[in-house]
């Protein structure tokens, strides 16, 4: 991760540090930093312990868990709306997944202990970060729901609704093998999967570039998986920025 000086980003473009009372930001804005995210760039490995943790501006984060064999899939994402490392706040320091980049951008890195400083104040960001978790575990159970219940079809669909959720101008570069590893599912799936989409008019498929034409479509296709983690998170989490959700267009760059 590469820390960055002149950018026009800050820090208000992450959903949870945007809506933090003035003096919590007046404590805390003095010591992020801008780094950057490259594409497959691994966070954090399990068992890690935890320095820092990150709020994703731009960029998506994959917590992935690791079986023995080497697979792995994915046990939710992390964008715009939360924060990456939240084992430092809940007393763990480590944890059992490993935190990947999953759509290369920017993200702002604080140091754990100036963030549980601020938490041990039992102040606004404890509510708020205790809610975020509440969101994150409602994604992580629904997720592995969707894992054993649901086809591949209908789990891609959930993915790139979350993904395109997570991004403030709706672009994403990905491979394919990529969205199989998170998924845990064969690449072919993937390609198969993305092609039904096309043909039922849902989205755009050409070299690599998927322009999403029909959102709502994409919504009924899906499973009730997004549903029921986008409910939760409306209902949990604040939104610092009306453009969070919804987009009659979206592009994704696979």
């Amino acid at each position: 991760m590469q820390k960055i000086i002149d950018t026009k980003i800050t820090p208000l473009q992450n959903h949870l540090l945007s809506v933090l009372p003035d003096e919590v930001k007046e404590r805390l804005f003095p010591f992020v930093e801008l780094v950057k995210l490259e594409l497959g760039e691994v966070m954090y490995e399990a068992g890690d312990t935890l320095a820092n943790v990150y709020f994703p501006v731009d960029s998506i984060v994959s917590l992935l868990y690791v079986m023995e064999s080497g697979a792995s899939a994915e046990i939710s994402v992390v964008g715009n709306e939360g924060v990456v490392g939240i084992a430092l706040f809940m007393g763990g320091e480590s944890t059992s997944s490993r935190a990947v980049i999953q759509s290369a951008g920017y993200a702002y890195r604080l140091k754990g202990k100036r963030l549980t400083e601020e938490f041990h104040r039992h102040g606004k960001l404890l509510g708020l970060m205790l809610r975020y978790t509440q969101s994150l575990i409602t994604q992580m159970s629904q997720t592995a729901v969707c894992n054993r219940h649901h086809t591949i079809d209908q789990q891609l669909c959930r993915w790139l609704l979350l993904s395109l959720d997570r991004l403030p101008d709706n672009n994403l570069t990905m491979t394919q093998e990529l969205i199989a590893n998170m998924l845990g599912v064969r690449r072919e799936g993937v390609t198969e999967a993305a092609g039904k989409l096309q043909k039922l008019g849902v989205i755009d498929y050409h070299r690599g570039h998927i322009t999403v034409l029909n959102r709502q479509k994409l919504e009924q296709l899906s499973c009730e998986c997004y549903a029921v983690v986008k409910k939760e998170t409306d209902r949990l989490l604040p939104h610092g920025n009306e453009k969070f959700y919804y987009h009659s267009q979206n592009v994704i760059n696979l």
